[in-house]
């Protein structure tokens, strides 16, 4: 089990650092008192007492009362499930109560980090209506498989520019020259976004729904794809 990444997956669920390790720790061993959750972490007892009864209130742990206070975790199923279906509740008041400028509206914006970058590519794709035309690399397009999946089964046209042949039914796929980290991405022709994204690489994109910004992209991909066809056509007449 990689520590680090269940200490940063339980954080992502409202647990502090300490708390994660404490909820590992009850994990790990069981049924324990604060005593000797303080004595096997090496918290001290007092921030050892106070990330129980954190846990506690956040509902990843239940006390247990015998001679001596005790606490046992809830299972890690119950407790995310019980979080994500608390914040789906909250999500969706927000949605209704909370205004939102759309953030195609405000120009050309930054996105920086791997993470963000996933997310708003993820967000397009799954918002896409009609059409997408995405060029990245192969490795690229195998991370985000599964998305490009529904795409194809919701009947959404999808063009795929990548530097390694790649196997997907209904879709269009145009193979050309190594593409590194760069990543172009195009929906329902009002939405791009386009920079570097991938391990190694600046992770530093923009994304806009400017018209001319659109439309600008959408002719750079289309002649890309018409030099591809073309050194194709080349190829085979050699």
């Amino acid at each position: 089990m990689e520590e680090s990444r269940v200490t940063e997956y339980l954080m992502h669920f409202g647990l502090s650092r300490q708390e994660a390790l404490i909820y590992e720790q009850l994990q790990a061993r069981g049924k324990q008192t604060g005593y000797e959750i303080a004595r096997n972490t090496g918290i001290s007892r007092s921030n050892a007492y106070t990330a129980l009864a954190a846990l506690v209130e956040k509902g990843a742990a239940y006390l247990v009362e015998e001679t001596a206070k005790k606490y046992i975790p809830v299972c890690p199923e119950e407790f995310c499930g019980n979080r994500i279906r608390r914040m789906e509740k909250e999500k969706k008041w927000l949605v209704e109560n909370l205004a939102c400028r759309k953030p195609e509206e405000e120009g050309y914006i930054t996105v920086e980090g791997a993470e963000h970058i996933r997310d708003r590519i993820l967000n397009l794709l799954e918002k896409a209506e009609e059409r997408v035309y995405l060029s990245c690399s192969c490795s690229c397009l195998e991370s985000m498989e599964e998305e490009l999946q529904k795409l194809v089964r919701a009947s959404r046209k999808l063009v795929l520019i990548t530097d390694r042949p790649y196997q997907l039914e209904g879709a269009l796929v145009y193979v050309t020259e190594d593409k590194g980290n760069q990543i172009g991405l195009i929906t329902d022709s009002r939405y791009v976004l386009s920079g570097e994204f991938g391990q190694g690489s600046m992770n530093n994109c923009l994304y806009s729904g400017q018209r001319n910004f659109v439309m600008l992209f959408k002719t750079a991909l289309a002649n890309e794809i018409e030099l591809i066809k073309i050194r194709k056509g080349e190829k085979e007449n050699e």
